[in-house]
């Protein structure tokens, strides 16, 4: 999909090299139409061999057993080593107690922020926790003034909420992801430090289709604060003028009480059930896994290498002050529910948050009104569930 669509070729030019006779044909598509695509060629019998998979479709994919699970495989390999990955996004691939994929590269969200406006409101080093957080941006509010902010949480993103909440140590959805857990105590204190940061002008409540251009913004000191991806770094690098390079950073997620968790993110590599070719896939799967060629996958991407080994080795990767945090956050990644309708619930949540935050609903509820949302979505996985138990 996308960019990584485009260099494919280019990475298995070696894999055909060493296996004569071999070909790979490469289909190339958008994000916006890939999941579409993929559940139609499974309704269709006509999945391919391998497929690069968004770690959140796997679920979707297990419970329609469109994939091959992979544990045999990997327990033979001599490449593919799941102790060279991050726990957090290894989690993501294992699904009801298999493996159904093999992590390809790895994202997070992580702070971007400002740090000359940082050290101009007193303050030298990012972030720790949320109270020095809050400190910290209300320090820069008063710096900046009436028409600026030290953080921009836009409504149309769910996943800085969910980043937060992850860090509370419970789960998103109870009893086996059969229920919401919108009524716990981790949301409603996420709820609190989440509404609290627009209540007090912190965060101005407005979607990122609100805001002309992202980069001009943060240039022009609308915003201190960033919760984003590593899709940002070459953005960032391309899109601020040459003077205010050295003004940026990255930083981890500041958690309730140090450095918090953040959502296990970023693409695997999965092969279908129905593939006539799964021990060519496999092999497939095998030589992009290599840390030489997640290496070389991410000098021609910036798509981040999941092995950590290719971390290592890679003098670019560790010497670069700007990704040495995701280095660090990914430590620290939790994976989403590991259910199919993860994404309408998350959905839902972005949709109540915004109307909160624009006051159009009341705070006092909106928990019991996730929680309702989410257990009537998953009210035929309860049913399923239920009679997967009974025969």
């Amino acid at each position: 999909m996308g960019r990584e669509g485009e260099v494919a070729a280019r990475l298995l030019a070696g894999f055909e090299r060493e296996n004569p006779g071999l070909r790979v044909r490469v289909e190339q598509l958008p994000w916006s139409a890939a999941h579409e695509k993929l559940l139609t060629a499974f309704a269709g019998d006509a999945t391919p061999d391998v497929a690069q998979m968004g770690n959140t479709w796997l679920p979707e994919m297990v419970a329609l057993d469109a994939l091959e699970a992979l544990d045999a495989r990997i327990r033979r390999s001599g490449q593919v080593d799941l102790a060279d990955y991050d726990a957090g996004i290894l989690d993501t691939n294992m699904i009801e107690g298999g493996q159904y994929g093999v992590p390809w590269y790895v994202d997070t969200r992580l702070l971007f922020y400002r740090r000359d406006l940082l050290a101009e409101a007193g303050h030298d080093a990012p972030p720790r926790d949320w109270d020095e957080w809050v400190r910290m941006m209300v320090a820069v509010k008063r710096l900046v003034g009436p028409g600026r902010y030290a953080l921009i949480l836009p409504l149309n993103e769910y996943e800085p909420m969910v980043a937060l909440w992850l860090q509370q140590g419970e789960p998103l959805l109870r009893d086996g992801g059969r229920f919401g857990n919108f009524r716990s105590p981790g949301f409603a204190r996420t709820l609190r430090f989440y509404l609290s940061l627009y209540e007090r002008k912190l965060a101005p409540p407005v979607a990122q289709t609100e805001i002309a251009n992202l980069w001009s913004e943060f240039a022009r000191g609308y915003f201190t604060f960033y919760v984003s991806g590593p899709w940002q770094l070459g953005e960032f690098r391309r899109r601020l003028p040459p003077e205010l390079q050295p003004a940026w950073m990255t930083a981890p997620l500041p958690g309730p009480e140090g450095p918090g968790a953040s959502i296990a993110g970023g693409s695997s590599l999965a092969i279908f059930r129905r593939s006539p070719r799964k021990a060519e896939a496999w092999k497939l799967v095998e030589f992009l896994s290599r840390p030489e060629v997640q290496q070389q996958f991410y000098r021609l991407t910036g798509d981040l290498p999941a092995r950590r080994s290719a971390w290592v080795a890679d003098s670019s990767l560790a010497q670069d002050p700007h990704v040495r945090a995701f280095r660090d956050q990914l430590d620290r990644v939790r994976p989403v529910p590991k259910v199919p309708e993860w994404e309408r619930i998350a959905t839902e949540l972005r949709l109540e948050m915004e109307k909160v935050v624009r006051g159009e609903l009341p705070a006092a509820g909106v928990a019991e009104e996730l929680d309702a949302r989410a257990d009537r979505i998953l009210e035929k996985r309860r049913w399923m569930l239920g009679r997967r138990a009974q025969g």
